[in-house]
């Protein structure tokens, strides 16, 4: 154990030599330390049954569970415990999930090394770290979620006009429920509720009838 470690951080990789590698790394490091390390699932969680980490480093491709649903279940159990996603894989699916099963960050394997050492620092304060082609992704995917339907257009102009959901209802023939349903996605996807706030971004948009 190094005495002057304050971020104490675990390993959970299917690969030994590849925890070896990342232990090497961090051990030199002398504000980090390295309290254990894990190669499946069910050894993960009883490391830290036993160990207390402030920081975990989460490989995706475990054998016996994926690592993402693995964090979710981390998180769980163990909330004071941050995650940090070190994989080879950078596709667009496993980051957005990432994010959605409470990870703090998501680093390449191929990283340098002094980011992986930057990643963990930033996490064990509270903060979250992506690399650069990962932030991007989640800018990507944030415009995505914010993007309204064209039906969610229609109602959100009706709200700006100041309708109820009843007269949208019967105007967009459809039900009351459904109503609802899309002025709650519209206020999570703008989060925005207003009637002048609503027009604003109606206008901003180019939305409103007679727009171009």
């Amino acid at each position: 154990m190094n005495p002057q470690a304050c971020i104490k951080v675990a390993l959970i990789d299917d690969h030994a030599l590849v925890r070896d590698g990342i232990r090497a790394l961090l051990m030199a490091v002398p504000e980090l330390d390295v309290v254990g390390e894990a190669g499946s699932g069910a050894e993960a969680i009883e490391l830290l049954s036993r160990a207390t980490a402030d920081v975990v480093l989460m490989d995706i491709g475990l054998k016996d569970i994926n690592g993402l649903e693995l964090t979710q279940s981390l998180r769980q159990q163990f909330p004071d415990v941050r995650v940090l996603i070190l994989s080879m894989y950078d596709n667009q699916e496993y980051v957005n999930t990432s994010v959605k099963v409470g990870a703090s960050g998501y680093v390449l394997k191929d990283a340098p090394s002094r980011e992986i050492i930057v990643a963990i620092q930033a996490i064990a304060a509270g903060g979250t770290y992506y690399s650069e082609g990962i932030a991007e992704k989640l800018a990507s995917r944030s415009a995505e979620e914010r993007e309204l339907t064209p039906r969610e257009r229609e109602v959100l102009l009706m709200l700006a006009q100041g309708h109820n959901n009843k007269t949208m209802a019967r105007e967009l023939q459809i039900s009351v429920r459904t109503v609802e349903t899309h002025r709650l996605s519209i206020r999570r996807k703008l989060d925005i509720d207003r009637p002048a706030d609503l027009m604003k971004h109606a206008m901003v948009h180019g939305w409103l009838p007679g727009q171009h």
